[in-house]
């Protein structure tokens, strides 16, 4: 919603909002809760979940270099966890970068809510407008299964290859996905605190004193912002 229309029919508490968020927003929760006003292939949801946890793997495997290699030569085989972070982290960040890109041709929720917000100011082009949309899905899905296609072949071929020519560093991999891939679930839920503590002051906003007015607006649309980076 626009912050005015937030303003009057917005009456979420900031735990029902932040609930909200999880449930549109974080990996695990959006792929397997299921809900009847969501707007999105159940089907490509969960996939959407199993490809991410791919991505981590390979992304993770990227960043074996020499260094690496020599660095559990040296230390027999031992997973040095300490070593690892700035790798797990750069893994992380990155998936989730291509996982924004991803999700741009996965999901229709947004497409879906747009219409149905240009249909209450104009439903004369209701049958016109729902026809271009379904054929803009149809492209979004065919290119989503083709480039998933794609880079589900390239992930199994990097990664056996990868395991089958350093099989002493298997379980550093594994040890380091599940570590960053762990890290995406959780990091969530401390993010999704932020856009609360702006969105709640802003819709107890007085509307009447301009001032205040523009300042929680403000409030409002870096909610949003941060909302948007992070779905």
């Amino acid at each position: 919603m626009e912050y005015d229309k937030a303003l009057l029919y917005d009456k979420r508490t900031c735990v029902q909002y932040y609930l909200s968020l999880l449930r549109i927003n974080h990996l695990f929760v959006f792929s397997f809760y299921c809900q009847s006003r969501d707007y999105n292939s159940q089907i490509i949801k969960i996939l959407l979940f199993f490809l991410f946890f791919s991505l981590h793997f390979t992304i993770n495997a990227l960043f074996f270099n020499d260094k690496t290699m020599h660095k559990i030569y040296l230390d027999e085989g031992d997973y040095d966890f300490i070593y690892q972070v700035p790798q797990i982290i750069y893994s992380s960040l990155i998936s989730s970068i291509i996982s924004l890109i991803i999700k741009f041709l996965a999901l229709s929720e947004k497409n879906i809510l747009d219409l149905k917000k240009e249909n209450e100011d104009d439903k004369n082009n209701l049958d016109i407008k729902s026809k271009k949309l379904f054929g803009a899905l149809k492209i979004k899905f065919i290119l989503f299964f083709i480039f998933s296609f794609i880079l589900l072949i390239t992930i199994l071929y990097y990664i056996t290859c990868f395991c089958g020519v350093y099989t002493n560093t298997q379980v550093h991999l594994i040890k380091d996905t599940l570590v960053s891939f762990g890290l995406s679930l959780i990091y969530p839920f401390g993010i999704y605190i932020i856009p609360c503590i702006f969105r709640i002051p802003a819709l107890n906003a007085k509307i009447e004193i301009k001032l205040a007015y523009i300042n929680y607006l403000n409030f409002y649309k870096t909610c949003k912002i941060i909302n948007l980076f992070h779905s």
